[in-house]
C-alpha cells in the first residue's frame, strides 16, 4: 500500500489560529474533518491517519513552529518511511493572489521560513508542494503583520470554499498523482 505524508504548515498557539500563516493548518484539519479522523499529539507534530482508496495517508502539523517545519517531516518521512515524492507540503503564499491555488513539484523558498526549514533538513528543494495565494494588500513594512493577521470578514466565504477545492487537490495527488493533479486544477 502506497504510503503518503500531508503536511499543512502553521505555527502552534491560539494566537496563530486562522491566521494567514497558518492556512496550511486549516487546509489540512478540514482534510481530517473529510476523513473523519482526529489529531493525536506526538513527536514534533500532531498527526492524523486514513486510507483512501486502497492509499494509507498521514497528515501531520508540525508543532515546531513554522521555521523549525522541516525537523518534524524529515523525522516523519523516516519514520514511516515515505519518499520525497510522497510528502505534500501545503503552504500560504504571498505571491500569489488570495485564494489561487498552485501545485508545484518544487520551487525556490521565496523568503519563506517554513520552506526554508524543509530545504535545509531534506537538502532539496524538489518535493510536491500546494501554494495557498494570500495576496500581498499590505503597506510597505507591514508584511509581518499581514501574514500574522486574520483573513477580512469579507473574505471568509471564498476561503471556505478554495479550502474545499485544496482538500480536493490533496485526494487528487494521493490517487492520481502530482502530474494529473498539476495538470487538473493549476490555471483554473
Amino acid at each position: 500500500m502506497s504510503k503518503y505524508l500531508i503536511i499543512g504548515l502553521g505555527n502552534i498557539g491560539s494566537d496563530y489560529t486562522h491566521t494567514r500563516h497558518n492556512i496550511g493548518f486549516d487546509v489540512v484539519d478540514k482534510l481530517a474533518e473529510n476523513f473523519s479522523t482526529t489529531f493525536d499529539i506526538s513527536r514534533l507534530a500532531a498527526i492524523a491517519k486514513t486510507t483512501y482508496k486502497g492509499k494509507q495517508i498521514h497528515i501531520i502539523k508540525p508543532t515546531t513552529y513554522m521555521n523549525l517545519s522541516g525537523k518534524a517531516i524529515k523525522y516523519w518521512m523516516n519514520e514511516l518511511s515515505i519518499p520525497i515524492e510522497n510528502i505534500f507540503v501545503i503552504v500560504d503564499d504571498l505571491a500569489l493572489p488570495f485564494g489561487q491555488l498552485r501545485v508545484r513539484s518544487k520551487g525556490s523558498d521565496a523568503g519563506h521560513n517554513g520552506l526554508k526549514s524543509i530545504q535545509e533538513e531534506l537538502q532539496s528543494a524538489s518535493y510536491p508542494r500546494l501554494k495557498f495565494g494570500i495576496g500581498n494588500d499590505f503597506a510597505k513594512g507591514k508584511q509581518v503583520e499581514f501574514v500574522l493577521g486574520k483573513w477580512k470578514p469579507e473574505q471568509e466565504v471564498i476561503l471556505q470554499e478554495r479550502i474545499n477545492i485544496a482538500v480536493e487537490i490533496i485526494k487528487s495527488f494521493c490517487v492520481a498523482g502530482l502530474s494529473n493533479t498539476m495538470n487538473g486544477f493549476n490555471n483554473k
